[in-house]
């Protein structure tokens, strides 16, 4: 009986020594360019729910009118430094806070306005193309809540490059 018990530690400890020494290599894999945490699932509002958001800017204001904005769903974005969102729009408007590192967001005209932790801002969606980067040497987090998303399917809608950036 003592020695069953003397194996079996032994076995037990030898496998917990090979566990122990993988734990390393599991934590040098490479994190995603851009990794998705779906915070909530695709809902829709049971109640008649119509949207209208104002965002004014320098260049004046632009008014998103919005009849139907269900099927919201939000998530979390870690970006990593460098890493740049190819071009593309949103099918409704998306409310942006930003929670770690700073996200620059770039019009069609490459022109870009960053967005440090702790501030927010609203794509108007709509077929309004745009990128945006994470500029940082760590990691850029954000949580994002979509308005009016396909029932299924990627949240971006693939743009062409545009001549500024090309």
């Amino acid at each position: 009986m003592k020695k069953s018990v003397l194996v079996l530690t032994a076995a037990l400890l030898t496998l917990g020594a090979i566990g122990i020494g993988m734990l390393p290599l599991a934590a040098q894999e490479e994190p995603l360019p851009i990794a998705t945490e779906f915070l909530t699932q695709r809902s829709v509002f049971p109640d008649d729910i119509d949207m209208q958001i104002k965002i004014k800017t320098d260049a004046g204001t632009e008014v998103v009118k919005v009849v139907d904005p269900s099927r919201t769903v939000t998530a979390r974005f870690t970006v990593q430094p460098g890493v740049r969102f190819p071009w593309h729009s949103h099918a409704g408007p998306v409310v942006v806070n930003v929670v770690e590192g700073t996200l620059v967001f770039v019009e069609t005209d490459c022109s870009e306005q960053a967005y440090p932790t702790g501030t927010a801002f609203v794509d108007p969606g709509h077929g309004h193309v745009h990128s945006a980067f994470n500029p940082t040497g760590g990691e850029t987090v954000f949580v994002a809540t979509f308005f009016e998303s396909p029932a299924a399917g990627s949240l971006l809608i693939p743009a062409d490059t545009p001549a500024c950036a090309a």
